[in-house]
Protein backbone atom coordinates (compact mmCIF):
# COMPACT_ATOMS: atom_id res chain seq x y z
CA UNK A 1 0.00 0.00 0.00
CA UNK A 2 1.34 3.59 -0.72
CA UNK A 3 2.02 6.22 2.04
CA UNK A 4 -1.16 8.64 1.69
CA UNK A 5 0.09 12.19 3.00
CA UNK A 6 -2.35 15.12 2.87
CA UNK A 7 -2.92 18.84 3.59
CA UNK A 8 -6.20 20.20 5.11
CA UNK A 9 -6.34 24.11 6.66
CA UNK A 10 -9.03 23.20 8.96
CA UNK A 11 -9.74 26.90 10.02
CA UNK A 12 -10.02 25.96 13.16
CA UNK A 13 -9.56 22.57 14.91
CA UNK A 14 -11.92 22.82 17.26
CA UNK A 15 -14.72 24.10 15.50
CA UNK A 16 -14.25 21.26 12.84
CA UNK A 17 -13.31 18.36 14.74
CA UNK A 18 -16.08 16.24 13.73
CA UNK A 19 -15.75 16.89 10.28
CA UNK A 20 -11.62 16.25 10.61
CA UNK A 21 -12.64 12.87 12.26
CA UNK A 22 -14.91 11.79 9.47
CA UNK A 23 -12.52 12.52 6.91
CA UNK A 24 -9.79 10.65 8.70
CA UNK A 25 -11.81 7.83 9.02
CA UNK A 26 -13.19 8.10 5.03
CA UNK A 27 -9.87 9.27 3.30
CA UNK A 28 -7.54 6.67 5.76
CA UNK A 29 -4.50 9.01 4.99
CA UNK A 30 -1.25 8.19 6.74
CA UNK A 31 0.32 11.33 7.55
CA UNK A 32 -1.60 14.65 7.62
CA UNK A 33 -0.25 18.54 7.84
CA UNK A 34 -3.22 20.20 9.28
CA UNK A 35 -3.16 24.51 9.18
CA UNK A 36 -4.80 27.00 10.77
CA UNK A 37 -5.56 25.01 14.02
CA UNK A 38 -6.19 28.08 15.90
CA UNK A 39 -5.37 26.88 19.29
CA UNK A 40 -2.64 26.51 21.83
CA UNK A 41 -0.91 23.00 22.12
CA UNK A 42 -2.91 22.18 24.95
CA UNK A 43 -6.57 22.64 23.22
CA UNK A 44 -5.87 20.34 20.39
CA UNK A 45 -8.60 17.92 20.70
CA UNK A 46 -5.70 15.17 20.53
CA UNK A 47 -7.52 12.20 22.18
CA UNK A 48 -9.54 12.07 19.46
CA UNK A 49 -7.87 11.77 16.74
CA UNK A 50 -4.97 9.35 18.51
CA UNK A 51 -8.06 7.12 19.05
CA UNK A 52 -8.03 6.89 15.32
CA UNK A 53 -4.14 5.56 15.51
CA UNK A 54 -2.32 8.70 14.95
CA UNK A 55 0.71 10.13 16.73
CA UNK A 56 -0.02 14.27 17.35
CA UNK A 57 2.25 17.40 16.72
CA UNK A 58 1.57 20.62 17.32
CA UNK A 59 2.91 24.01 17.25
CA UNK A 60 -0.19 25.87 18.46
CA UNK A 61 -0.88 29.83 18.85
CA UNK A 62 -3.92 31.49 20.50
CA UNK A 63 -6.66 32.05 18.16
CA UNK A 64 -4.75 32.44 15.21
CA UNK A 65 -2.36 30.32 13.05
CA UNK A 66 -1.08 27.43 14.17
CA UNK A 67 -0.16 23.80 12.59
CA UNK A 68 -0.03 20.26 13.42
CA UNK A 69 0.98 16.89 11.94
CA UNK A 70 -0.70 13.48 12.35
CA UNK A 71 1.01 10.47 11.40
CA UNK A 72 0.00 7.15 11.50
CA UNK A 73 3.86 6.20 11.68
CA UNK A 74 5.48 7.22 14.35
CA UNK A 75 7.96 10.23 14.23
CA UNK A 76 11.33 9.97 14.91
CA UNK A 77 11.96 13.47 15.10
CA UNK A 78 10.21 17.17 15.05
CA UNK A 79 10.72 20.32 15.28
CA UNK A 80 8.79 23.57 15.37
CA UNK A 81 9.58 26.86 13.40
CA UNK A 82 11.43 28.24 9.93
CA UNK A 83 15.01 29.40 10.20
CA UNK A 84 15.85 32.55 9.34
CA UNK A 85 13.98 34.93 11.53
CA UNK A 86 14.28 34.38 15.61
CA UNK A 87 11.68 37.46 16.26
CA UNK A 88 8.93 35.67 13.85
CA UNK A 89 6.49 34.52 16.65
CA UNK A 90 3.86 33.16 14.53
CA UNK A 91 3.06 29.62 14.65
CA UNK A 92 3.27 28.56 10.76
CA UNK A 93 5.98 26.06 10.17
CA UNK A 94 6.05 22.46 11.73
CA UNK A 95 8.76 19.62 10.50
CA UNK A 96 8.78 15.52 11.11
CA UNK A 97 10.43 12.79 9.89
CA UNK A 98 9.27 8.79 9.60
CA UNK A 99 11.18 5.84 8.66
CA UNK A 100 10.96 3.91 5.77
CA UNK A 101 11.81 0.61 5.12
CA UNK A 102 14.87 2.60 2.95
CA UNK A 103 15.87 5.95 4.30
CA UNK A 104 13.33 8.52 5.72
CA UNK A 105 10.43 10.59 4.33
CA UNK A 106 10.81 14.33 5.83
CA UNK A 107 7.60 15.94 5.65
CA UNK A 108 7.25 20.22 6.32
CA UNK A 109 3.93 21.40 7.30
CA UNK A 110 3.62 24.84 6.48
CA UNK A 111 1.19 27.98 6.72
CA UNK A 112 2.46 30.61 4.48
CA UNK A 113 1.24 33.95 5.78
CA UNK A 114 -1.16 35.69 3.25
CA UNK A 115 0.18 38.98 2.73
CA UNK A 116 -2.71 41.35 2.21
CA UNK A 117 -3.35 43.83 2.26
CA UNK A 118 -0.24 44.44 -0.12
CA UNK A 119 0.48 48.08 0.76
CA UNK A 120 1.43 46.94 4.79
CA UNK A 121 4.59 45.41 6.34
CA UNK A 122 2.09 42.01 6.14
CA UNK A 123 3.54 41.79 2.08
CA UNK A 124 7.13 42.28 2.96
CA UNK A 125 7.00 39.68 5.77
CA UNK A 126 5.20 37.21 3.11
CA UNK A 127 7.71 37.63 0.70
CA UNK A 128 10.54 37.30 3.47
CA UNK A 129 9.19 34.45 5.08
CA UNK A 130 9.34 32.69 1.08
CA UNK A 131 12.94 33.69 0.83
CA UNK A 132 13.87 31.46 4.08
CA UNK A 133 11.31 28.64 2.81
CA UNK A 134 13.70 28.72 -0.11
CA UNK A 135 16.71 28.72 1.96
CA UNK A 136 14.91 25.47 4.08
CA UNK A 137 14.14 23.87 0.87
CA UNK A 138 17.69 24.15 -0.66
CA UNK A 139 19.47 22.88 2.70
CA UNK A 140 17.51 19.78 2.83
CA UNK A 141 17.43 18.83 -1.01
CA UNK A 142 21.38 18.34 -0.29
CA UNK A 143 20.33 15.50 1.48
CA UNK A 144 18.89 13.44 -1.57
CA UNK A 145 16.21 11.92 1.08
CA UNK A 146 12.34 11.82 0.37
CA UNK A 147 10.88 15.57 1.10
CA UNK A 148 7.26 17.12 0.84
CA UNK A 149 6.52 20.21 1.78
CA UNK A 150 2.80 20.26 2.43
CA UNK A 151 0.23 23.20 3.77
CA UNK A 152 -1.37 26.26 2.50
CA UNK A 153 0.67 28.21 0.64
CA UNK A 154 -1.51 31.48 -0.17
CA UNK A 155 -0.38 31.28 -3.39
CA UNK A 156 -2.19 30.55 -6.70
CA UNK A 157 0.70 29.68 -8.79
CA UNK A 158 -0.97 30.07 -12.70
CA UNK A 159 -4.07 31.92 -14.05
CA UNK A 160 -5.56 28.49 -14.68
CA UNK A 161 -5.76 28.39 -10.84
CA UNK A 162 -8.01 31.22 -9.87
CA UNK A 163 -11.85 31.26 -11.38
CA UNK A 164 -11.25 35.12 -12.29
CA UNK A 165 -7.71 35.65 -12.90
CA UNK A 166 -7.90 39.47 -13.67
CA UNK A 167 -9.42 40.24 -10.26
CA UNK A 168 -6.77 38.67 -8.26
CA UNK A 169 -3.48 40.91 -10.17
CA UNK A 170 -3.35 43.04 -7.07
CA UNK A 171 -4.09 40.45 -4.47
CA UNK A 172 -0.61 39.22 -2.55
CA UNK A 173 -2.15 35.27 -3.59
CA UNK A 174 -1.23 36.22 -7.21
CA UNK A 175 0.93 39.06 -7.19
CA UNK A 176 3.78 38.75 -9.50
CA UNK A 177 6.74 38.47 -7.08
CA UNK A 178 4.85 35.65 -5.07
CA UNK A 179 4.20 33.87 -8.14
CA UNK A 180 8.14 34.18 -9.17
CA UNK A 181 9.09 33.53 -5.29
CA UNK A 182 6.90 30.78 -5.82
CA UNK A 183 8.73 29.26 -9.26
CA UNK A 184 12.16 29.78 -7.29
CA UNK A 185 10.83 26.22 -5.22
CA UNK A 186 10.12 24.73 -8.62
CA UNK A 187 13.25 25.81 -9.77
CA UNK A 188 15.08 24.09 -7.23
CA UNK A 189 13.68 20.73 -8.39
CA UNK A 190 10.53 20.52 -6.50
CA UNK A 191 7.83 19.24 -8.00
CA UNK A 192 3.83 20.46 -7.44
CA UNK A 193 2.14 16.85 -7.37
CA UNK A 194 -0.83 18.05 -8.58
CA UNK A 195 0.41 19.38 -11.71
CA UNK A 196 2.49 16.56 -11.92
CA UNK A 197 -0.74 14.28 -13.10
CA UNK A 198 -3.15 16.73 -14.39
CA UNK A 199 -2.94 20.78 -16.39
CA UNK A 200 -6.63 20.44 -15.78
CA UNK A 201 -7.86 24.04 -14.95
CA UNK A 202 -10.74 24.51 -12.15
CA UNK A 203 -8.83 22.53 -10.23
CA UNK A 204 -9.39 24.56 -6.27
CA UNK A 205 -8.32 23.76 -2.72
CA UNK A 206 -10.34 27.17 -1.54
CA UNK A 207 -13.45 28.69 -1.83
CA UNK A 208 -14.72 31.96 0.03
CA UNK A 209 -17.92 31.87 2.53
CA UNK A 210 -19.18 35.16 0.50
CA UNK A 211 -21.17 35.44 -2.57
CA UNK A 212 -21.78 31.57 -3.15
CA UNK A 213 -18.58 30.89 -4.37
CA UNK A 214 -18.83 27.40 -3.43
CA UNK A 215 -22.19 26.62 -5.34
CA UNK A 216 -20.65 28.52 -8.73
CA UNK A 217 -17.29 26.86 -8.27
CA UNK A 218 -15.21 30.12 -8.17
CA UNK A 219 -12.40 28.83 -6.14
CA UNK A 220 -8.36 29.43 -5.86
CA UNK A 221 -5.86 26.35 -6.16
CA UNK A 222 -3.85 27.70 -2.76
CA UNK A 223 -3.06 24.35 -0.93
CA UNK A 224 -0.34 22.62 -1.98
CA UNK A 225 2.13 19.54 -1.88
CA UNK A 226 5.61 20.04 -3.02
CA UNK A 227 8.15 17.14 -3.85
CA UNK A 228 11.43 16.32 -3.53
CA UNK A 229 13.08 14.49 -6.94
CA UNK A 230 13.21 11.38 -4.56
CA UNK A 231 9.79 12.05 -3.41
CA UNK A 232 8.26 12.66 -6.82
CA UNK A 233 9.93 9.92 -8.23
CA UNK A 234 7.74 7.70 -5.95
CA UNK A 235 3.83 9.29 -6.55
CA UNK A 236 1.21 7.67 -7.44
CA UNK A 237 -1.52 9.60 -7.37
CA UNK A 238 -3.05 12.87 -5.98
CA UNK A 239 -6.21 14.02 -5.37
CA UNK A 240 -8.69 16.90 -3.75
CA UNK A 241 -11.90 16.26 -1.63
CA UNK A 242 -13.56 18.61 -2.91
CA UNK A 243 -16.90 17.08 -1.06
CA UNK A 244 -15.99 18.22 1.74
CA UNK A 245 -16.52 21.70 1.56
CA UNK A 246 -20.37 20.96 0.86
CA UNK A 247 -20.53 19.24 4.79
CA UNK A 248 -22.21 21.58 7.15
CA UNK A 249 -19.85 24.15 8.52
CA UNK A 250 -17.05 23.69 6.48
CA UNK A 251 -13.91 25.28 6.28
CA UNK A 252 -13.38 27.01 3.05
CA UNK A 253 -10.32 24.90 2.24
CA UNK A 254 -10.56 21.08 1.27
CA UNK A 255 -7.55 18.56 1.64
CA UNK A 256 -5.64 17.69 -0.78
CA UNK A 257 -3.40 14.43 -0.95
CA UNK A 258 -0.88 12.88 -2.46
CA UNK A 259 0.02 9.10 -2.50
CA UNK A 260 3.48 8.00 -3.06
CA UNK A 261 4.74 4.77 -3.34
CA UNK A 262 7.01 3.93 -0.13
CA UNK A 263 6.95 1.09 2.05
CA UNK A 264 6.99 1.77 6.01
CA UNK A 265 9.56 0.70 8.23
Amino acid sequence: MPIRVATWNVNSVRQRIDLLLTWLKECQPDIVCLQEIKCVDEAFPRLEIEALGYNVVTHGQKTFNGVALLSKLKFDETKSGLAGDDEDTHARFLEGVVTLKQGVLRIACLYLPNGNPVGTEKYPYKLKWMSRLLEYSKERLKTEEPLILAGDFNVIPHAHDVHNPAAWTEDALFKTETRESFQSLLGLGLTDALRAVTDEPGLYTFWDYQAGAWQKNQGLRIDHLLLSPQASDRLANVGIDSYVRAWEKPSDHVPVWADLDLEAA
